[in-house]
């Protein structure tokens, strides 16, 4: 089991799946409409480590973050 987060605006609560690669991660969160919007323009992390990888193999335990573009100044 995986926990996935997402920070900034997307604003929905951590959620926990299964998962093998970050692939799989991005199949099922492509499921919930209010979040597929925000894949393509997202970062991914894992355990607070930039990840490009999508066959970036997963563990028990770990974190994903979905952190989305910001600005700032």
């Amino acid at each position: 089991m995986i926990k996935v987060e997402f920070l900034g605006p997307i604003g929905k609560a951590p959620i926990e799946i299964e998962a093998d690669t970050l692939a799989d991660v991005s199949v099922k969160l492509k499921e919930d409409e209010t979040i597929a919007p925000w894949l393509s323009k997202c970062a991914v992390a894992v355990n607070d480590t930039m990840v490009n990888d999508r066959n970036f193999e997963l563990k028990d335990g770990d974190r994903v973050s979905i952190l989305p573009p910001v600005c700032g100044g």
